[in-house]
């Protein structure tokens, strides 16, 4: 009986090559780069201030009643907004968009959500792992995470955010969070690594929640805008297609967890 020699698969080759790829050199963003984020995520900011001055322009499918009704009918819509070129060199920008409806929720049942971060990893699981309130002051908190995402590795990182809250009215609402910071850990032994060791797979993270109560239900809306380490030369072919779906399907999963953990209500 002969024995086939074990092959690896060329997408998980190409990924151990980039897990292995001179991580020292892409510990923390340049500065260029962590600038041109903070610029790029001053004029979204700015963008749904102006959104949230208003009912009629809340939420960015208000006016499209295709998209309504395809939400009330149980699609999640996702959209990349992604710019095409990056933010500075070494570096990937990933912007993108989504939108869901929850039938039968309100406004207020979103907020007990937020706000409860002692069970995100309930609702959130299994990427969630820890989630802790650090302070707060009236409507500005500091939290902190620790989250598991596993695709062709394990990925485990500690965060920490700034939050604000606000609200145009009881049935409209958002919510921003931004990173303060972000390392990397040891999948198996939870050690934190070393500015040397970390991969850049996620130097930032900003996430804008806007939410709309009407219709029977509450339409939620969420924009996540990261950055990390752009794909080493040679790997971008394979590689690219990968790396992209994860803020995707990160954040399409981040939305089905809302809805599901509101219709089911308190804990």
């Amino acid at each position: 009986m002969t024995h086939q020699p074990r092959t690896r698969s060329p997408l998980l080759t190409a990924f151990t090559l980039l897990c292995l790829h001179s991580p020292r050199v892409f510990a923390q963003p340049s500065s260029a780069a962590t600038a041109a984020f903070n610029t790029y995520t001053q004029s979204i900011e700015s963008r749904l201030a102006e959104q949230h001055r208003s009912s009629a322009s809340f939420l960015s499918v208000t006016s499209d009643p295709q998209a309504l009704t395809r939400l009330r009918s149980g699609e999640v819509i996702l959209e990349n907004l992604t710019p095409d070129h990056a933010p500075a060199s070494g570096s990937l920008l990933h912007h993108w968009r989504g939108t869901a409806f929850a039938p039968g929720a309100t406004a207020a049942d979103f907020e007990r959500l937020l706000a409860d971060f002692s069970a995100y990893p309930v609702h959130f699981s299994p990427e969630v792992l820890q989630a802790k309130l650090v302070s707060q002051n009236n409507g500005d908190l500091q939290a902190t995470m620790r989250v598991r995402q596993r695709h062709v590795i394990t990925v485990l990182m500690d965060s920490a955010y700034d939050i604000t809250s606000g609200r145009l009215d009881p049935r409209h609402g958002y919510s921003i969070s931004r990173s303060t910071s972000i390392s990397e850990l040891d999948p198996r032994t939870n050690r934190a690594l070393s500015a040397g060791e970390e991969h850049g797979f996620l130097w930032r993270l900003n996430t804008y929640w806007s939410y709309e109560e009407r219709d029977g239900g509450l339409y939620l809306q969420i924009e996540s805008v990261s950055l990390s380490r752009a794909i080493p030369t040679g790997l971008g072919w394979e590689i690219a297609p990968y790396v992209e779906s994860i803020p995707r399907e990160s954040l399409d999963f981040t939305l089905r967890s809302a809805v599901t953990a509101i219709q089911k209500g308190p804990r």
